[in-house]
């Protein structure tokens, strides 16, 4: 069991726990420490969330702290606004990722310009949280991840959660910011367990990526289900023997994005490989790509962007499967790249 010392000099233990059960306890400190954090959304309150990520805490703070929304994502938003304009940390929960363009108008167009457009008056301290991507055979609608689609607007963060100590300390980083950020999760990781070290100490500063396995011969960053999926397909390859040593980061912020840790790692093994179960036109991993360039790194071989297909997620489990990059995907990819 490993340890991470706080700055009383005690040692925080590392539990095993899910990812479910981290956003749960990431709650459950920020509701205790902070009465002005309130939860809303559709069915999180007594039902304990579609995910079961707000079990318990109902009956341990009462209705009003986890409050329950109707089916109008747009309205509740707007909602949470206001009540961060008053003094409140309002957390948002958006059922599937692929539901947050019903409430565009409040997260993308309030939410990021009002410090702005009130010169520095007034903020928005609001965290909008949706679970998304495909494995559960939800269909075209419903297995979105989504991180990407926010790109382009100025004065929202992204947050993207690929482990339960990501999924903690990125949801507690959110909600202690003065500013609005989305955090996205991953309905296939909630059952996923992970080592995880409570408490202050471990949070993660914004646009902070993370190391997770340390490599030499090729950098591979991914985001949610493609971070646990980079760590399979590296140690699948290291048990191989055939000398492949890849280096996997955590990208944890799509925006502000962390060129320098990955630009460290480039330096090192001067092979990229980036994953996303996103499509590629206007994902994360072009803006990578793009901006690594633009800052004057020199390619000694071409990066490889591993992606969707530029077709629609259906509900057949083989078709699914066939689209989302699997581990031996990646595996293939990583191979390829690093023998390049």
């Amino acid at each position: 069991m490993s340890s991470q010392t706080r700055a009383d000099g005690v040692a925080d233990e590392a539990v095993e726990v899910t990812y479910r059960e981290a956003i749960r306890l990431a709650f459950d400190d920020e509701l205790a420490s902070d009465p002005s954090v309130v939860l809303l959304g559709e069915d999180i309150a007594a039902a304990g969330g579609p995910f079961k990520t707000t079990e318990g805490l109902y009956e341990k703070y009462g209705g009003d702290r986890l409050i329950d929304t109707p089916i109008a994502e747009n309205g509740f938003c707007g909602m949470a606004l206001g009540m961060a304009m008053t003094g409140m940390r309002p957390v948002v929960e958006i059922m599937f990722s692929d539901f947050l363009p019903t409430a565009y108008d409040a997260i993308a167009m309030e939410m990021p310009r009002l410090r702005f457009m009130s010169g520095g008056q007034t903020s928005a301290p609001v965290t909008v949280r949706a679970s998304g991507g495909g494995g559960g055979r939800f269909g075209a609608q419903t297995s979105s991840t989504g991180e990407s689609w926010f790109l382009q607007f100025l004065g929202l963060q992204i947050a993207v959660s690929g482990s339960p100590q990501s999924a903690y300390g990125l949801l507690r980083t959110a909600i202690q910011e003065n500013n609005p950020v989305v955090v996205f999760e991953h309905k296939a990781l909630h059952g996923v367990k992970g080592p995880l070290v409570r408490g202050d100490t471990s949070l993660p500063e914004i646009g902070q990526a993370e190391i997770l396995r340390e490599g030499s011969d090729v950098t591979v960053v991914g985001s949610l289900l493609m971070v646990h999926r980079a760590l399979e397909a590296s140690e699948a390859l290291a048990a191989k023997g055939e000398g492949i040593d890849a280096e996997v980061i955590d990208i944890r912020w799509v925006r502000p994005l962390d060129l320098s840790t990955i630009r460290q790692s480039l330096e090192k093994t001067g092979r990229l490989v980036v994953l996303e179960e996103q499509y590629h036109e206007g994902g994360w991993g072009s803006a990578v790509v793009s901006r690594l360039t633009e800052a004057g790194f020199s390619w000694q071989n071409p990066p490889t962007l591993v992606s969707m297909p530029d077709v629609l997620i259906s509900h057949s489990p083989p078709l699914e499967d066939l689209m989302v990059p699997s581990v031996e995907r990646i595996e293939s990819a990583i191979r390829a790249t690093a023998s390049s």
